[in-house]
This record gives C-alpha cells, structure tokens and sequence, in this order.
C-alpha cells in the first residue's frame, strides 16, 4: 500500500488471529525498550499491554480480510514513533464516526496521557485480545467499545451504518462506520463534555463537533479523518 489515502466500501469483515515473526521486535528489541523507557518518563500513565496488528490485509468485492497477530503496545509504540519500518505489517483498527441528528461529527481531542496527545480524530483504540471471539476479531465489539469507553454513548444509543467504509492510509487501515445518534450537535457536544468531566482519567481532553468543510483546516485533525469526512460534510 502506498501512502495515499483510498476509500473503498465493503458489506463485512473477516479477521482472524494468526501467529506472525515480527522481524522488526526480533532484530530491534534493545532499541524498542530504550524507546519505550523514554516514552514511559514522559508519560508515565503509558501501559505495555497486549495489541493486535495485522500482518495481512486483503480487499476482495465486498469484504475486507485481515490477518491480525499478537504484540505489545511498547513494540506498536516504536514501530509507528520510528516512521513505520516494516512495509509488511499495518495498524488496522475500527472507528465510530459519532454523527448528530443534524448532520455534524464528534470528534474528540486526546488527553494528555495518550500515545498521540493533542490529536484529533473518532474515538479509537487498538484492537486487543479482549476482542476475540473464537479465534476471530471482532471489529465491530471493539468499535461500540471505544465508543462507550470514550464518549459515554452506549451501543443502543447509536446506529450503526450497516456497511464499512474502509480507509487505506499508508501503513493506517482505519474500518469506519457511521453511529448515528438521534441527539443535536448541540446535544451531543454537552452530553459528551459532561461525560467526560464526570471521569477521574478521561482518554480525550475534550470534543470536537464538525459541521461543515472549512472547519477541517484544523491542524491536529489526521490527515485520513479530513479525507473521510470531505465528501459528507456541505461546505
């Protein structure tokens, strides 16, 4: 995959878990945990716990086939600080796109104790062992996830689009769905702030609603999230 960002519609997914010989941990384990102890000492609050990259990913006509396998979040970390080493290995995670009843999209910025802190994008985690279901990764199960962990939006309280939309970004293969709330960008703003503040250690710093295409010039937007959300915003 090439850096461009592509956008392509599949009706399913089929993840599956398979054991992979990550050259890059193999041939870089000193430098990955200097690494990691660096990032550690400036935010101490970073857990190297068990994540699920994919080592495979394949489109056919109407689903997307992803081979995932099991690492740590520490060999994650370094893999993406270090400009994404190994062409052969892609972080392939779902995403919530949070819509109001009036057509905006929260977005919400990261707090300071996340791996990408001032960033701002769709509630997301890294896929993990918590999201397999008989030897297959559920996709779906870790979306609702995220969004409930993050936003305080239960599953029965957005619907989901039926179909995925697939963003290819480089290394970055993000499977978005629309959640759409019945509440108003209005609404949904205060109910997620409220939320939020309720929290003794929320992931985001705060929300972001998009309601129109000039307000995706913000700079701490990801590049892959601007692109997806072009096309379904006015201007």
């Amino acid at each position: 995959m090439s850096g461009e960002v592509e956008i392509v519609g599949v009706s399913a997914l089929h993840c599956v878990l398979e054991p992979h010989d990550w050259a890059f941990d193999r041939l870089r384990g000193a430098e990955i945990d200097a690494h990691w102890a660096e990032r550690r000492a400036a935010v101490p609050a970073l857990y190297d716990g068990p994540v699920l990259l994919a080592h495979s990913v394949s489109r056919g006509e109407t689903a997307l086939g992803v081979k995932f396998f099991e690492t740590r979040f520490s060999r994650f970390l370094a893999w993406r600080d270090f400009g994404f080493p190994d062409a052969g290995v892609y972080n392939c995670f779902s995403m919530p796109a949070l819509r109001s009843a009036d057509g905006a999209f929260l977005l919400g910025e990261m707090g300071a104790d996340h791996s990408a802190a001032g960033a701002i994008y769709f509630p997301a985690g890294t896929p993990d062992p918590s999201d397999l279901r008989d030897g297959m990764v559920d996709l779906e199960a870790n979306l609702l996830r995220e969004l409930e962990e993050e936003t305080g939006i239960a599953p029965q309280e957005a619907r989901l689009s039926p179909d995925w939309t697939i963003v290819y970004a480089g290394p970055r293969v993000a499977c978005m769905r629309i959640a759409q709330s019945p509440l108003s960008a209005a609404e949904l703003e205060t109910r997620v702030s409220s939320y939020i503040a309720s929290q003794k250690k929320p992931e985001l710093a705060g929300v972001r609603m998009v309601a129109r295409r000039a307000e995706l010039a913000e700079p701490r937007m990801l590049g892959f999230i601007r692109r997806f959300l072009e096309p379904l915003l006015p201007p």
